[in-house]
């Protein structure tokens, strides 16, 4: 995990408060990654939690691995929209796990990009997320960037965390969305109830969502979202909020009568732009509606 202070409210905090508010991690576990020399502070290992931020400081985080698992590569096919020495381009398949977990050590993404890629990965996110600078759920497809080196994962990473770069996602949501166009700035936290799911709260972390309806059908919206955050189920989240859940979605809404065969959300990261970790050349990246998705909205046109 890499993080930025690029924030003039951050300047001279601590270094454990600042990695706890930017991040899920508990006090304790920030504390034990500090003194265990997890932690770095521009390249330089930081052993103080009372070590004081600075502007444009760069924080790395290796996670402990609470498990140590032996991550076999698998000879899974990938569909690579773009490849070079820096950066890896694919787009998932709805249904595939991006990074392994004691429920999933197999058939994931991570195992197939190690087939692919072999020693050609970024290390900064530990063995279970080898070139891994963000991800998208199980059940939702489209672009992923994978990073080959540590030079494009901290490029790329610092990207994201300044919100220079643009991700935009296609879904369908029950409901007619009233306004046309809107922006939803919400935080968003771990939900204090169950804690597999996230919710709105006003001491999470700042999430905000900009939403454009694209066609209205009878009970239901194409919609297109454009993340200027990235929180985890962060989309899912705010149509929710909105009184519009994401059809499919049981985890944040409920089974729909004309699609109970559904069980996951119909969301497609389609649009991906960022500058090149190297030559800085801008760079954007397509994927057109899967099958799947096309499949539902036909239906809806037929209702």
């Amino acid at each position: 995990m890499i993080l930025f202070v690029n924030d003039e409210n951050d300047i001279n905090k601590r270094l454990d408060i600042f990695i706890k508010e930017k991040s899920d991690l508990s006090r304790t576990y920030i504390d034990s990654l500090i003194k265990e020399s997890y932690v770095k502070v521009n390249d330089i290992i930081v052993l103080k939690s009372s070590y004081k931020m600075k502007i444009n400081d760069c924080v790395d985080i290796t996670e402990k691995e609470v498990v140590e698992l032996d991550l076999k590569p698998e000879n899974i096919p990938l569909n690579i929209i773009y490849e070079d020495d820096d950066i890896l381009i694919i787009d998932k398949d709805r249904g595939m796990v991006v990074h392994p977990s004691n429920g999933h050590l197999s058939k994931t993404l991570v195992n197939a990009i190690l087939y692919h890629c072999k020693d050609n990965l970024s290390s900064i996110n530990g063995v279970i997320r080898p070139g891994i600078v963000h991800r998208i759920d199980k059940d939702t497809s489209g672009i992923l960037c994978i990073c080959k080196n540590d030079l494009s994962h901290k490029n790329i990473a610092k990207q994201f965390a300044e919100h220079t770069n643009v991700r935009k996602y296609k879904a369908i949501v029950r409901g007619n969305i009233l306004q046309n166009e809107g922006i939803i700035n919400k935080p968003i936290g771990r939900d204090k109830r169950n804690r597999l799911r996230m919710a709105i709260d006003k001491a999470g972390k700042e999430a905000i969502t900009e939403y454009r309806v694209i066609e209205k059908y009878d009970n239901y919206t194409l919609i297109e979202c454009n993340l200027k955050t990235g929180r985890t189920h962060q989309i899912r989240v705010h149509m929710k909020d909105l009184g519009h859940p994401i059809l499919g979605d049981l985890v944040y809404g409920k089974p729909d009568k004309n699609f109970k065969e559904l069980n996951g959300q119909i969301l497609h990261a389609y649009y991906l732009e960022f500058n090149h970790p190297r030559t800085n050349e801008r760079m954007i990246f397509l994927s057109n509606l899967p099958e799947y998705f096309n499949k539902v909205l036909n239906k809806i046109k037929n209702l």
